[in-house]
């Protein structure tokens, strides 16, 4: 795709294009009922769809809003399905070709091929090469408060208009974004807010790495780490963040920032990490034991069978691979021989 995105709304909205979004969007959940009812007439859907993104009389539908409390309290507000389709569509065919190459290399969240697990070891491995280099050095961590929630949509309206020229796209952008009639605020759970969170942090990304020359740099949506020889340079580094944070993206970073030596270790991607050891925190830790004993409790009373409780760990094996716990895991999913 060109520098600037220019004349390619039509080019790109067609049935077929329309139809892959469908696809992708119910993987996974085509047991749900709304991708049920849809499936059903998905070839009428996608049509009426395509007709109103034409002629313009596309209108995005409202939100429904939840709750959910792990890995703590956040609302979710999720749109029509149709909606999910729209969101995909834009997404595949003009933010993430448009905008991910110009992402810095280490960032890792809600990219292909990427992922916390990933983050986590460049964390490691960088941290491996400045204790060659430095012998002792000092980390600065950064988390910025309330993410989603601040994230001021004019701002990034106009990020996007950078690189967006087509009115077309700007005009359906503009109707995703604006729905809630909210200045601030993304809508977590919209698949376009995903990628509008690595756009916006991007900017932060770009100024560290090349206004700030900073080498060893890692972000993960809005938890990043970096590394630095001297606290003097962590501090002075920090300041001028903290600056462009809030004259250019409206963002402030939270108590959980800090500046420590290198012997401490970091916590990161849910994982405590020094330069030769990388383990689960405690607070992962009893998440998965609650877990794994629930699933025992299971088993026993005939309620699960053990290959169904393993598929149920799946994503947890995913995250404990990575880690030095070889006697957890020999205790906690001994569940059949």
């Amino acid at each position: 795709m060109p520098k600037t995105i220019k004349n390619e709304f039509n080019k790109y909205l067609t049935y077929e294009k329309l139809m892959e979004a469908h696809k992708k969007s119910r993987k996974g959940k085509g047991y749900r009922k709304e991708i049920i009812l849809f499936n059903l007439k998905q070839e009428e859907y996608i049509l009426w769809l395509l007709e109103k993104l034409k002629n313009k009389t596309y209108k995005h539908g409202g939100y429904t809003e939840f709750y959910v409390t792990e890995a703590k309290l956040r609302k979710i507000e999720k749109s029509r399905y149709i909606d999910r389709i729209v969101h995909r569509w834009v997404v595949d065919n003009f933010l993430e070709p448009a905008f991910v190459p110009q992402f810095i290399s280490s960032s890792y969240a809600c990219l292909k091929n990427k992922g916390m697990h990933r983050a986590a070891l460049y964390v490691q491995n960088k941290m491996k090469h400045c204790k060659i280099i430095w012998k002792e050095y000092y980390i600065l961590k950064m988390d910025v408060a309330k993410y989603f929630d601040n994230i001021n949509k004019n701002i990034l309206l106009n990020i996007l208009k950078r690189k967006i020229k087509d009115k077309d796209l700007l005009w359906l952008i503009n109707e995703i974004l604006f729905t809630q009639k909210r200045e601030k605020g993304l809508e977590i759970g919209n698949y376009t807010s995903q990628m509008y969170a690595n756009i916006y942090l991007n900017e932060i990304d770009q100024y560290i790495k090349h206004k700030l020359k900073v080498k060893y740099y890692c972000r993960y949506l809005d938890d990043s780490i970096l590394m630095v020889k001297t606290k003097k340079e962590a501090k002075e580094i920090l300041e001028k963040i903290r600056i462009f944070l809030k004259e250019n993206l409206e963002l402030e970073l939270n108590k959980k920032t800090q500046i420590f030596k290198n012997k401490q270790g970091v916590n990161f991607c849910g994982y405590k990490i020094n330069e030769y050891r990388m383990k689960i925190r405690d607070k992962g830790k009893r998440k998965l034991k609650k877990k794994i004993k629930y699933l025992k409790r299971e088993i026993k009373e005939g309620r699960m069978t053990s290959k169904e409780a393993k598929k149920y760990l799946a994503g947890h094996m995913g995250y404990i691979k990575y880690a030095n716990v070889k006697n957890l895991i020999e205790k906690l999913f001994y569940i059949e021989k």
